[in-house]
């Protein structure tokens, strides 16, 4: 118990460092606009190089994790990271868009090779302790992503440059992630992964390279991972569209000062955080599906407050609606995912690359939006795909773990 006790808390940690380091510089994009020199559409197209590097981290981190393991994936984005913001960094200070082109893409590929073992270690966690944690880890990433915001905040009354806030920060992170890098990994790291001749330790390394290729593509072929995915992509659309545009929807559509759009998205973070603390009790109590379903509307509702609220004042209660909505259709569709831990890495995998086609797709389409119908109105699309979260949400029951009998008859 001592090693799920420190791997627990270790990943809390970790997953408010994730929140922490992405929230903090999206929480400044009016000086980050500012400083590249570009339109809210020019700005839309360049996240989504960001989108096409998760995209390709997703595709590969399900054959990396079974091949090398978490901890190993888990250092390699960690370094990643300094790269890409330093590059980021660079772009800010001297205006050049190639660097935060090559900047954005090699966070968003190391986005994923963070995302995935922190999420199967969470989820691990969560099956030995017996009960649904896996939302805490979650509020942690929304505590480290309300502290960002903060950060961005502070810093920005303060006109700190955007350049010197993504360095202090990232020295920060990085020193942290690394001290917490063997606790965080330690329940995951000897978990064998089943080839035609055994386990992992057995095998050949040819063997070995097959079997991590076909666990990986075999959950690209499960209706229910899938439709989990689906969930996600709903779910990350919802977070990720405050995350990028909520502070500049504030500023441009309530003509206020950039703090103030900071704050408005620290608010919908301390909102999401406080309900994915709840989210434990009610996810045992009600059941995932029902605990989804009212998120979904939760959601819905929130973004059309914010959106035709005719004041800052009434569209905080939009706000803060959307935030709860927000809260626990990640966690949800990620342990729904990992309900089998044999296959937990591969089906998150495929489950969380719902959520980079989100980011991927979503800046552009929300940057041509808002440059025809303002910022604030183009949120909308959040609430239609809530709907979808809705409809699909059955998939997140429950399912059993498959008997031995099951496996062999699989396996022949």
């Amino acid at each position: 118990m001592d090693e799920v006790r420190a791997a627990r808390w270790s990943l809390l940690v970790q997953f408010a460092l994730f929140g922490l380091i992405m929230s903090s510089w999206l929480s400044r994009m009016p000086s980050i606009r500012e400083a590249l020199d570009v339109d809210a559409a020019q700005l839309g197209a360049l996240m989504i190089v960001g989108g096409a590097g998760s995209l390709t981290g997703a595709l590969t981190i399900g054959v990396v994790v079974a091949r090398f393991g978490s901890r190993r994936a888990l250092l390699a984005g960690t370094v990643g990271n300094v790269v890409g913001f330093g590059a980021i960094a660079v772009a800010t200070a001297t205006g050049d868009v190639r660097f935060f082109i090559a900047g954005a893409f090699v966070n968003g590929f190391c986005g994923a090779l963070v995302n995935v073992p922190i999420n199967t270690n969470a989820a691990e966690v969560e099956r030995r302790v017996g009960t649904a944690i896996l939302p805490h880890f979650h509020a942690c990433f929304s505590i480290g992503a309300a502290v960002g915001a903060l950060v961005g905040a502070a810093f920005a009354a303060a006109h700190v440059s955007i350049t010197v806030q993504i360095l202090v920060v990232l020295a920060a992170v990085t020193a942290t992630r690394l001290a917490l890098l063997r606790p965080a990994t330690a329940l995951t790291l000897h978990v064998p992964i089943t080839t035609e001749t055994g386990s992992i330790e057995q095998a050949a390394t040819k063997t070995r390279n097959r079997g991590a290729v076909k666990q990986a593509v075999g959950a690209w072929l499960e209706p229910r991972t899938l439709l989990l995915g689906v969930v996600l992509l709903a779910a990350s659309l919802a977070e990720g569209t405050a995350t990028t545009w909520l502070a500049l929807a504030v500023v441009d559509g309530f003509a206020t000062v950039e703090a103030a759009g900071a704050l408005a998205y620290g608010t919908f973070v301390g909102a999401m955080t406080v309900f994915r603390f709840l989210g434990t009790p009610l996810i045992d109590r009600f059941g995932r599906v029902a605990v989804l379903r009212v998120s979904g509307l939760a959601t819905f509702t929130g973004v059309l407050v914010f959106v035709f609220s005719p004041s800052l004042a009434t569209a905080w209660i939009g706000v803060l609606l959307w935030g709860c909505g927000a809260a626990l259709g990640n966690p949800i569709a990620i342990s729904a995912a990992s309900d089998d831990p044999d296959h937990a890495g591969p089906r998150v995998a495929v489950v969380t690359s719902f959520s980079t086609v989100s980011s991927l797709a979503a800046p552009p389409l929300l940057g041509l939006l808002a440059s025809e119908v303002g910022a604030r109105h183009a949120v909308l699309v959040v609430a239609a795909v809530a709907v979808v979260s809705f409809a699909v949400a059955a998939q997140a029951r429950r399912r059993p773990l498959p008997t031995p009998a099951e496996v062999d008859e699989v396996a022949a």
